[in-house]
């Protein structure tokens, strides 16, 4: 039987086209799939340089329409793959992206509901960082770390943003940290695992958006869902088998909207069936406002509740009724 793709005499077995890869060009195993291309572009492509970089056939007509500086047509499936020549590190998603500014700008990356995110730097990063304990396509390594398909940009967010990921070591609890990353890193991650299953995701808002809820029915809210573990004071309190609830004097909007969405660690999950988008906005209202109240009514003795006012006053008004009463005994 003649092979496929042997125009022109050639013999790819002879040649070993493939190297070690099984199959040829048009066949759908991974020697037909990976097929190397040589480009030359003197002083723009290296000599020499080799990248692994994935593209077809149909982005040759934006990337010779861009070197040549002719007009792009729309609708159409293919991408420029000049700045991949070029050396710019990135790396490309098939479906649902844009490219912003041409060679002005870098490679975006738009998802719905999503926005701007550069998957392709998130993707190095977890290289860098994650692959050890997570696994080369985040399926998880035994004993080391959990597998992140699933669980969403927003829970990836949250574990680099506030520093409990890279995890120093295994314990009850993995505790907030100095992060090792920049938020905007810890959404680059994010979105890698975002595409690799898919899961929970933030709102595409600011701070403020996150927090412009309503203050007093977020207290509410939050001494019925919240106030049992992290107290009323939004301390923090102890759980059981050397796990606590933190405290959220550090925690920003987008960490809090994070964690209500994904459950971390013994935090149940706050779904938008259990807390609409406006309860959570409410909630996140009002923790600001506890972070950013003095005690305008005066000391708050660790803002810990009723429990340490009881004590105080117990305490303070015993050494005034003991005083008082050696005053009057002394007087007598």
């Amino acid at each position: 039987m003649k092979r496929t793709h042997e125009e022109g005499g050639g013999d790819p077995v002879f040649f070993k086209s493939a190297g070690p890869l099984r199959g040829i060009k048009r066949d759908l195993y991974e020697g037909g799939i990976r097929v190397p291309m040589i480009a030359s572009w003197p002083g723009t492509i290296p000599a020499g340089r080799v990248s692994s970089h994935p593209w077809a056939h149909w982005d040759m007509l934006p990337t010779l329409g861009q070197i040549a500086g002719a007009a792009i047509p729309s609708g159409i499936d293919g991408l420029s793959m000049t700045r991949v020549l070029a050396y710019v590190k990135s790396t490309l998603r098939r479906a649902g992206l844009d490219i912003l500014n041409s060679m002005k700008a870098k490679i975006a990356f738009i998802f719905p509901g999503q926005g701007s995110q550069f998957v392709g730097m998130g993707k190095q990063l977890y290289d860098a960082t994650c692959i050890s304990c997570h696994g080369r396509n985040g399926q998880g390594v035994p004993d080391k770390g959990p597998s992140l398909i699933g669980v969403g940009s927003a829970a990836v967010e949250f574990q680099v943003a506030t520093g409990r990921m890279p995890a120093p070591g295994q314990g009850a609890q993995i505790a907030r940290k100095t992060p090792r990353y920049t938020r905007d890193e810890a959404r680059q991650i994010g979105a890698y695992i975002q595409e690799l299953g898919g899961g929970p995701e933030l709102p595409q808002q600011t701070d403020e958006q996150l927090a412009d809820g309503d203050e007093a029915r977020g207290g509410t809210l939050f001494r019925i869902n919240c106030s049992s573990c992290h107290a009323f004071g939004a301390g923090g309190g102890a759980l059981s088998s050397g796990k606590y609830a933190p405290s959220l004097e550090e925690s920003t909007p987008r960490d809090i909207w994070a964690a209500m969405l994904t459950g971390p660690q013994n935090m149940p999950v706050f779904g938008n069936n259990q807390l609409s988008p406006e309860e959570k906005r409410d909630v996140v209202a009002y923790i600001q406002n506890l972070q950013q109240d003095t005690d305008p009514g005066g000391w708050g003795i660790g803002r810990l509740g009723p429990v340490s006012e009881g004590l105080a006053i117990f305490l303070l008004g015993m050494v005034a009724l003991v005083f008082a009463t050696l005053w009057i005994a002394g007087k007598s």
